[in-house]
């Protein structure tokens, strides 16, 4: 499955009313180059009360919805929209990585089927999976570092 329509769609609702996101997760990674699969898209998120309103309004736009899954103590936000196969979690708060800023300031910018998106570096994105600790992580790490590894020979 291309998921590029799905994600520039979420990607053009969110811009549109400027939620403040940065891509993470290994859609973030693939974009890098990375040869890794998911079914759904990560995004760390400042959270003010100011920008989940507006990531509500971007749901309403798709149309999608917002739920709060129960993770205990997490903040996620999960937007979904079962008809497209929609599944994006916005979180405050990743493993790894200290602050919203810190990630924004390392990610790079890309287009994706012609809509802008920050995506967090895969030093990041590597920092967050190994701190995370999940066998699921774990077991992409080394593909990670490995394209990391190719890109800074380049």
């Amino acid at each position: 499955m291309n998921a590029t329509p799905l994600l520039s769609g979420l990607l053009a609702a969110l811009a549109e009313v400027k939620v403040e996101v940065v891509l993470i997760g290994n859609a973030a990674a693939a974009i890098q180059g990375a040869p890794v699969t998911t079914i759904d898209f990560d995004f760390m998120f400042r959270d003010t009360p100011t920008n989940l309103r507006k990531l509500k309004m971007a749901a309403k736009g798709l149309p999608a919805m917002v739920m709060r899954p129960y993770y205990p103590v997490s903040k996620l936000y999960r937007m979904v929209n079962d008809d497209t196969g929609l599944q994006a979690d916005f979180m405050p708060v990743i493993h790894g990585v200290r602050s919203f800023e810190g990630l924004k300031s390392r990610a790079t910018r890309h287009v994706v089927g012609g809509q802008p998106v920050l995506v967090a570096s895969l030093d990041d994105i590597i920092k967050s999976k190994k701190a995370a600790g999940r066998d699921r992580d774990r077991a992409v790490i080394p593909v990670l570092e490995q394209t990391l590894r190719a890109i800074r020979k380049q």
